[in-house]
């Protein structure tokens, strides 16, 4: 199969990037660094998670962030919203798009979320109902598509049920998660020979960790079967906390380095984006993982 031509990112830095750092984050770093993501022509930031502050004590600010964020043309900016409460929150600050997100791991689902596979989706419907009330779009995460913490290997046809389900409940796109980082390039190609007989390839993205460093080789793999869409992280801020030794989300400046070197289409300015991952890797006091950002800076003295 021919590569595609055009590749579209999904930034999840300030949500997904953001949410497990130790420090705390203030507003207006998270603010600056999504008007800096959008500078660099990025269309597609996520960039906020309305969840239980108790919780996820990094997002208690989004509400905030959201209605302090200046919204450019023809860029979206799409917040996680787990259960109605959240949603009508997001949708309280204008929000356009929201995402939900369940597991293909029975284990992952329960000590995540505290509920099943099926009654995660079930819970998903208020949702799911309410956003097509409103002409909102959402789109659904699938954790653990190939490898989880507790149970080891998990089944493509196991992934393939949950993105079906999400599919069929009107998510407009599903993204695969390797959330641990543990999926190989022959492991992702029998995922996606499963996934796609239930889910059409064009409604589908990818979302690798880079723990044991596969993240490009598993998009190269995924380009390969049609997948035009992937997730990823500036400064491959990010991390599963229940991945032993995980290094975080694959940085976005490293896809856009492999995606341009296949003369694929991103509309992304490298360099700006570049510039980016270093400012936050700066304010946030901790390594850039992104090999791009660190070369780029080096060859600049």
């Amino acid at each position: 199969m021919d590569l595609p031509g055009k590749v579209r990112i999904v930034e999840v830095g300030p949500r997904d990037g953001l949410q497990n750092q130790k420090q705390v984050v203030s507003t207006e770093t998270k603010v600056e660094l999504i008007a800096r993501l959008g500078a660099s022509g990025l269309k597609v930031i996520e960039a906020a998670s309305f969840v239980s502050a108790k919780w996820v004590p990094q997002m208690a600010d989004s509400a905030e962030v959201m209605a302090r964020i200046k919204r450019l043309p023809g860029v979206s900016y799409p917040v996680l919203t787990p259960n109605l409460k959240g949603f009508e929150a997001a949708l309280a600050v204008g929000v356009q798009e929201v995402a939900i997100f369940g597991a293909a791991s029975e284990s992952f689902s329960q000590k995540n979320i505290n509920c099943s596979i099926a009654e995660s989706l079930d819970r998903f419907q208020p949702v799911m109902d309410a956003a097509e009330a409103a002409g909102i779009r959402v789109r659904g995460y699938v954790s653990c598509v190939l490898g989880c913490p507790y149970e080891g290997d998990v089944a493509p046809q196991s992934v393939a049920a949950v993105a079906a389900a999400l599919y069929e409940m009107g998510c407009y796109e599903v993204s695969l998660g390797d959330t641990i980082g543990t999926g190989t390039p022959g492991k992702t190609l029998r995922l996606l020979e499963a996934v796609t007989r239930r889910v059409p390839v064009e409604k589908l993205a990818g979302h690798y960790h880079d723990t044991y460093g596969q993240a490009l080789v598993n998009i190269y793999a995924s380009l390969q079967m049609g997948v035009s869409v992937f997730d990823a992280s500036v400064a491959g801020l990010g991390g599963c906390p229940y991945a032993k030794g995980a290094s975080g989300n694959v940085a976005t400046e490293d896809v856009v380095y492999l995606l341009h070197g296949l003369n694929i289409e991103t509309g992304i300015d490298l360099d700006e984006l570049v510039t980016t991952a270093l400012w936050i890797s700066d304010r946030l006091d901790r390594p850039c993982g992104s090999k791009v950002s660190l070369a780029r800076a080096a060859s600049l003295g």
